[in-house]
């Protein structure tokens, strides 16, 4: 079962701690394929918050612009 991501930051640490881990190749190679899919799910939740997050600030922008 795939852990749980809560918020961004989260996200961001754990992708810079698989990616730190596998620039110093401390990855065994039977862990390499959970650890690429993994980074895989994170770097989707990161683009689908950033998405989002852009979404809720041009519509907060359009409001803004029709008062």
């Amino acid at each position: 079962m795939a852990k749980k991501t809560n918020t961004y930051k989260e996200s961001i640490s754990e992708l810079e701690n698989i990616i730190t881990e596998l620039e110093e190749n401390q990855l065994e190679i039977d862990d390499l394929a959970n650890k690429a899919k993994r980074a895989t799910e994170l770097i989707k939740f990161c683009k689908e918050k950033l998405y989002g997050t852009e979404d809720e600030v041009n519509k907060i922008l359009e409001d803004l612009d029709k008062e």
